[in-house]
């Protein structure tokens, strides 16, 4: 009955060691690697934008590629953050 009392102690020992709080799961990512949906010159790519000072309501802008990049912004870059749907 003691050894019972003994295995179950080292497990808890086990589990809560430095060793075991480092170890990750192979299947997860800090950040996601999804790019854009690919689509037609014409489709739009609806992001998050950043709200307008003394705005605490964030925008949903619906823009082509092409549109985007003249703001700056590269969609397959953004997307995985800020991406919400495409459209067309």
């Amino acid at each position: 009955m003691a050894h019972k009392g003994l295995i179950v102690a080292f497990s808890a020992i086990f589990a809560a060691s430095p060793v075991a709080a480092t170890q990750t799961d192979p299947t997860s990512s800090q950040e996601p690697a999804m790019t854009a949906p690919a689509g037609t010159p014409e489709t739009k790519y609806c992001m998050h934008i950043e709200a307008i000072t003394g705005s605490r309501l964030e925008e949903v802008k619906c823009w082509t590629r092409a549109e985007w990049a003249e703001q700056g912004v590269d969609v397959d870059h953004d997307w995985a953050k800020e991406g919400v749907r495409t459209v067309g």
